[in-house]
Formats: C-alpha cells, sequence, structure tokens
C-alpha cells in the first residue's frame, strides 16, 4: 500500500502537472489553431488529451516499477536462502563426476523446491498480478497516445487496420474460392 505522504505528494504533482498542461494548451491553442493546418492544428487539438494520458501512464509506471522490485526482491531472497541452504548441505568442492552428480541433484532439489514454493505463495501471487496489471494499464495508456496521434495525423489506428486485413482475407478467400470453380468448369467443359 501507498503511504499517505506518498500518495499526497503524487496527488500533488499529478494536480500540478495538469494546471500546467493546461494552462500551456490554453495559450499555445489559440494561436496554433489560427496559423496552423491540417494534422499540426490537430495535434494542437488532442496535445491535452496525450499530455492527460503521459500524466496518469506516469502513475502507473510508478506502481509498475514498485511491483517489479518486490518481484526481483522475492526472487533475489529465494535464490539466496536457497544457494545457503544447498552450501550447508553439500559444503565441500565435488572432486570427481560421482560428487559432482550429488551435489547437482542437491542443489536442483533444493532450488526446485524453494521456487516452488515462493510461487505458490499468496504474497508472490498477489504481488505478480498487480505487475501484470499495471503492465496492461501502460499499454492502454500508450496504446491510447499512439491513437490520438494517429488521429492526429489523419492515419489509421489499430483497429481500422485490422478491420481491412480482416476484409482482405475474405476477399483472397472469395477470390480462391471462384478461381477453384471457374478451374472446375473449364476442366468440365473441355472433357
Amino acid at each position: 500500500m501507498k503511504s499517505e505522504s506518498t500518495q499526497n505528494v503524487a496527488e500533488y504533482y499529478k494536480h500540478l502537472s495538469l494546471f500546467w498542461t493546461d494552462l500551456i494548451h490554453l495559450m499555445s491553442t489559440k494561436p496554433q489553431a489560427m496559423t496552423s493546418v491540417g494534422p499540426m492544428r490537430n495535434f494542437a487539438e488532442n496535445s491535452k488529451k496525450i499530455a492527460a494520458q503521459l500524466i496518469d501512464a506516469n502513475e502507473d509506471l510508478m506502481e509498475f516499477n514498485k511491483h517489479l522490485a518486490e518481484y526481483y526482491k522475492q526472487l533475489t531472497d529465494t535464490w539466496m536462502e536457497s544457494q545457503k541452504n544447498v552450501n550447508f548441505k553439500a559444503p565441500e568442492i565435488p572432486n570427481d563426476a560421482e560428487q559432482y552428480e550429488a551435489y547437482k541433484r542437491v542443489w536442483i532439489d533444493i532450488f526446485d523446491n524453494d521456487f516452488t514454493e515462493l510461487f505458490d505463495s499468496e504474497k508472490f501471487g498477489e504481488n505478480y498480478g498487480k505487475l501484470v496489471a499495471k503492465e496492461l494499464e501502460l499499454t492502454k495508456h500508450w496504446n491510447g497516445i499512439m491513437d490520438v496521434m494517429l488521429k492526429s495525423a489523419n492515419l489509421p489506428n489499430k483497429e481500422e487496420i485490422d478491420e481491412v486485413y480482416k476484409e482482405l482475407h475474405s476477399l483472397r478467400k472469395r477470390v480462391s474460392k471462384l478461381e477453384s470453380e471457374a478451374h472446375k468448369k473449364v476442366k468440365k467443359n473441355g472433357e
């Protein structure tokens, strides 16, 4: 959980960023709107949307980094504890192939058990779930920014391109079917 002071600081900076974004937007869009045409005019109109997405993405990035650090801390702590257990069980360096194989089996067993225990733990699962959720939120923000930028430049977005690909695939299937029917008719008439 976020501490109260961390949350207050984040809210303060979000509020401050939005204030300056609004002010810059008001100051910059009027002259730009009068002089610019085409994509730059669209971009000027949509710049506030992009700034708001970036601010929200920054908050999610802070949370993502917190969960990522916790993820690697859990992995590192488990690795260190497992290695201590291996060193305790097999303190001597193997001299021959048989001792090496025994050492390797001890190492594998301990690491397998410790990491399985970590991955099955509620704490790990909860943190990993939050990590993935924040990653998806970041992707959503980045896609939102890209959609605004593509719209400003009068370019198609991902959904529109996917729709064109589906239609193209459907047309290819229809052409292939018609070619095969025409080929069958030619063979039938030729016989």
